[in-house]
């Protein structure tokens, strides 16, 4: 059964090319274009893992997040941000982010690998 992955990236070209990866390893993709967007996708429907940038407009990924934790729900996260200091990092830990990635610096490959690892591919 196919894995559904939410990317939840204001950057249009990078959320598609994203989507792009995954639906070529048979990833089902729900896409959203700021936390807001993302916040009713999960409340809606279940997802296996969510990828989130942090700084979108409307609602950024500090608040979805905390909405994540206060509706106790437990699927992984994975940060897709550039903002790759300490401080961002650690706030995106105590909030239940499971890992980070800075975008400039990702590849497909490193894409995959975490993904794939976080969904049992």
């Amino acid at each position: 059964m196919a894995k559904t992955v939410l990317v939840t990236e204001d950057d249009s070209f990078l959320r598609e090319t994203i989507q792009a990866v995954l639906e070529e390893h048979g990833v089902t993709v729900l896409s959203a274009e700021n936390g807001d967007e993302a916040i009713q996708i999960i409340d809606r429907q279940p997802v296996d893992l969510l990828l989130l940038d942090i700084f979108m407009p409307v609602k950024d990924g500090y608040a979805v997040l905390e909405h994540r934790r206060t509706k106790g729900l437990t699927f992984p996260v994975v940060i897709l941000s550039n903002a790759s200091d300490h401080i961002s990092k650690q706030k995106c830990e105590e909030l239940g982010a499971n890992d980070f990635l800075v975008k400039s610096d990702m590849d497909e490959d490193e894409l995959w690998g975490k993904i794939a690892a976080f969904i049992g591919e």
